[in-house]
């Protein structure tokens, strides 16, 4: 499960994510609201954690700029705002939960593993075209057709399927799959982009990966002739 936490305050912002990563989760931060608005709405996360207050852009309207994008991820809103018209305001922004700063760590757990169970099903498979893709086994499949995906192809596959027809940049992949210090260079993403199209023609997929110059990788649904 991928999380994504947007969070000003760095050392809280760091200390969440330790957390949640000893709990198993693979979990990426941003420090303001404007980045985390570029991340979220790759649409590659399992469960946003938002502060409210942040600079560039606070939580309620990056919530409500992420439902705009008919986003359905949860989201779980840090504040340390109380009040109950706080908490409406969160709510109708957007908001799943409302957790009040300061929290204990075993209730934001818990908030974290409530969200994730509501989103049942919806998270175990993605699917695009005549293709799913098992998110627990990293299979590929159509129709009787399967096909196991490395972990590195398994994750740039994900966010092609969670991005669609959306252009996904090389360097957006790179961070992603590689991370931000890693030594990968572009050459890497496109070896992979490589193997992934072999994998999608080996079980009939309808599922084309599209190259744009200068924008990175969609996908497309090809048409008969």
């Amino acid at each position: 499960m991928k999380i994504l936490i947007v969070e000003d305050e760095k050392l809280l912002a760091d200390s969440i994510g330790k957390l949640l990563k000893s709990k198993g989760f693979d979990v990426e931060t941003s420090y303001d609201g404007e980045m985390g608005k570029e991340y979220a709405e790759l649409g590659i996360y399992d469960l946003l954690i938002l502060d409210v207050m942040m600079p560039k852009m606070n939580g309620y309207e990056l919530a409500e700029k992420i439902r705009a994008k008919h986003l359905g991820t949860p989201i779980l809103m840090l504040t340390a705002k109380s009040d109950l018209e706080d908490r409406i305001h969160g709510l109708n922004s957007g908001a799943d939960y409302y957790l009040t700063k300061p929290f204990d760590t075993r209730e934001l757990l818990a908030c974290v593993n409530a969200l994730l169970r509501r989103q049942g099903a919806q998270v175990d498979v993605v699917a695009f075209g005549n293709t799913s893709l098992e998110l627990a086994s990293a299979m590929l499949v159509c129709g009787p057709n399967r096909v196991r995906l490395s972990a590195k192809e398994f994750d740039i596959m994900r966010f092609l399927f969670q991005t669609g027809e959306r252009n996904l940049s090389k360097e957006t992949i790179l961070a992603r799959v590689w991370g931000y210090d890693s030594d990968a260079v572009e050459n890497h993403v496109e070896v992979y982009i490589g193997f992934l199209r072999k994998k999608l023609a080996s079980i009939g997929s309808d599922i084309r990966i599209e190259a744009i110059r200068r924008l990175g990788y969609h996908l497309e649904v090809k048409q008969d002739d």
